[in-house]
Order: structure tokens, then sequence, then C-alpha cells
């Protein structure tokens, strides 16, 4: 009898080992997967289960009929609780998306047969053949800056990569700035950060407005809020409302969601929300390669309780979803003519930003953008002039 409890005793000993080998195997799969949060505490439950069933077994502790129910149920509960999972992240991965990611800026490249860059009605005034000045800037501001450069620059391939017309977003066209990389950068005012980056360089950044926009923000269609005050909007982001219903909505937590920092409209949001403390977005952590971990700060996902924000153009020319609606605020809707009498309450200019550059045609092109032809240019795109 004794040699017989032992002999199961090593057995449950010997698979128990064999299921931990197994379970750490899977536990580094888990680890170094994209969904590592589920997976890495499923694997470690499942495992310890499997080692205690088989303990209880081997042991003969629990009646061998009660032990397969309790297997097959863990089995079924296992199996459900993946599938559910799998089925959500589809789900998830399947939901519309605004982001900067959206948008073919190739459709706008100035010069292209079928470009959807806008046109003068005949020359410009000003023509630039050589010392073409480098200019970036922000997505949203490609189509206008696209535009200019279609009016005043030689005919040619401007890639939108890496050329004397390119796009790297508002960080990376600051960043290109402050580095001597470009000459003019079209963008939203400088965060804090990047005016400090500027400073420690020594470079002395000059903003001239060359235009006006609207700061938006937007919900899900079936949404049944359809404006917030401007008070309202700094409670949702500090974290004061968090639901729905505080402001006339559904039963639902509100899932406010944040930009990049230091972009052009994470810094107006952050401009928006001075003196008040801005609550830490949510993030989604993304494993790459060998487990390597990116966080970023979450983009807008259209869920019905989320809540996001943009520019005007950009939400609403360069990404048309029909699934969002924009907000009123403090009862406004974002329109142009709102915007230009400022009855709009978020209203931000955007600016033409050089740091110092001894390109000789940087003048130039900026008092022609400033010109009627250039404000035109800025009015025919889908944004508001500054004069």
């Amino acid at each position: 009898m004794k040699i017989n409890f032992l002999a199961r005793a090593l057995l449950s000993i010997i698979f128990g080992m064999g299921l931990l080998c197994i379970g750490f195997y899977g536990f580094l799969m888990a680890v170094f997967s994209v969904s590592q949060r589920f997976y890495v505490p499923f694997v470690l439950i499942v495992t310890g289960v499997f080692i205690v069933l088989v303990v209880l077994g081997g042991l003969r502790l629990v009646n061998p009929r009660i032990l397969t129910i309790i297997l097959v149920s863990f089995l079924v509960i296992c199996t459900v609780t993946v599938t559910g999972y799998e089925t959500a992240q589809h789900y998830y991965k399947s939901l519309p998306t605004v982001n900067e990611q959206g948008v073919d800026l190739n459709e706008y490249k100035p010069f292209t047969t079928g470009t959807k860059a806008v046109r003068l009605g005949g020359p410009a005034s000003l023509k630039i053949r050589t010392g073409l000045p480098t200019i970036d800037g922000a997505t949203a501001l490609y189509p206008l800056y696209s535009a200019f450069a279609q009016a005043v620059y030689p005919q040619g391939e401007y890639n939108v990569d890496r050329s004397e017309v390119m796009c790297n977003n508002t960080i990376g066209a600051y960043d290109n700035l402050i580095d001597g990389k470009t000459d003019i950068i079209f963008t939203a005012r400088p965060s804090s950060e990047q005016l400090e980056s500027a400073q420690k360089r020594g470079i002395e950044l000059k903003l001239t407005p060359i235009g006006r926009e609207a700061f938006v923000f937007f919900v899900n269609a079936k949404n049944q809020v359809k404006e917030l005050s401007v008070s309202q909007i700094q409670d949702i982001y500090s974290g004061k409302i968090t639901n729905w219903q505080e402001v006339g909505g559904n039963y639902e937590k509100i899932r406010a969601f944040q930009r990049p920092e230091n972009s052009g409209s994470q810094t107006m949001l952050q401009k928006l929300m001075e003196g008040k403390t801005l609550m830490r977005p949510p993030k989604e952590d993304i494993a790459t390669g060998m487990g390597e971990i990116i966080e970023e700060t979450a983009g807008y996902r259209n869920y019905k309780n989320a809540i996001g924000y943009s520019f005007l153009f950009f939400a609403t020319e360069m990404i048309r979803n029909n699934q969002i609606h924009l907000l009123k605020v403090n009862g406004v809707y974002p329109e142009r003519n709102f915007i230009q009498s400022k009855k709009y309450p978020l209203v931000a200019e955007f600016y033409a930003v050089t740091a110092g550059s001894k390109n000789p045609n940087i003048k130039a092109l900026i008092e022609w953008i400033l010109s009627p032809e250039g404000q035109y240019l800025v009015e025919k795109t889908g944004y508001t002039p500054i004069k």
C-alpha cells in the first residue's frame, strides 16, 4: 500500500515537472506576445490548476469522476475565455480609427496628376527657381503648404518623406527645424518642451501666423451628447467628470483619449487645460520583435463612449468618418464663419515657424503667403485666412 502511494506520488511529481516545463515554455511565449497582459496570467493560472489536478488525481485525493468533471469544466472555461478575448481583440482592431496613419499624403503631393493640393487661378506673383527653402510641417497642414510649393516652386518630384517639401508631422518638423534640417515649418504653436529644446540650443523660434483653425472634439455618432461647454471639457480631461450621464448622455464611463506629447493637438489640449490638472491618458502596450514594449498614447478609436479631438480640416476633410460627430462647444458649432468671427471658442492660429536660417528666400515666401494669393490658397484648401 505504501509502495503504491509512493509510486503514485513519484508519478505525480514527474507529471508535475513536465507541466512546469510546458508552462514555462508557454510563459515565455506569452511574455513575447502582443497580448502578454492577458496570456501571461492566463498561462500561469492554467499551469497551476493542471499541476493541482495532477497531484489530486495522482494521489487519489479526489474521486476520479469528480476530478474528470472539474477538468472538463475548467477546459470549457479556458476555451470560452480565450475565444471571448480573441473575439474582443478582433473587434477592437476592426474599429474605425482617427489618426495620422489613415491619411495618404501622396494624394496631396505638388505637381502630381490628380493632386488634391489646390491651385491658384493663374501664375503666382512669386517664383522661386533656386535656393528653395526646405519646408516641413504638421500632417494636417501638408495639403496647404504643398499648395504653396505648387504655386511658387519649380515643377518637380517632391517626396513626402525627404525633399524640399516634406512632412514629418508636428513633432518631427520641430525636431528638424531645431536641428537645422529645414528652413520653415508649418505647424501649431510649439509646446513648452519644444520651446525649451530650442532655447537650450540658443535658437529663437519666430512664429508668423498665416491662418486660423478650429480645435474640435468629437464622439461616436450614436452618442446622445451633442455639445459640451469649455468647463465640461476641462472637467472631463481632468478626471472630474467620468460618466456621460453627468453631461446629458447615457450612463457610460467616458473614455477620454489623448494624442502623443508635443503633437499639435496635444499642445492645444494642454493650453486649454492651463490651470487644470490634465489626467494621464490611457495607454496601449505594443510588443514588437523580441518583446520590446512600446508605450504609445492611445489614439482615438470609435468606442461608443469615447471622446477625441483634432483640428477641423483634418477631422472633416483628410479623415472622413461618418461614425463620429463633432460637438458644439459653448453652444457653437465649429463652422468657418464662426471661426472667422471667433464666436467658436476654441480657435487657434497656425504658423510659419523659422529658426534663423540664412536661406535668402524665406522672407519673400512668407510675405507671399500673407499676400492675397497665399491667403486665397489658405481659404481654398479649407482653412480660415489670417487676413
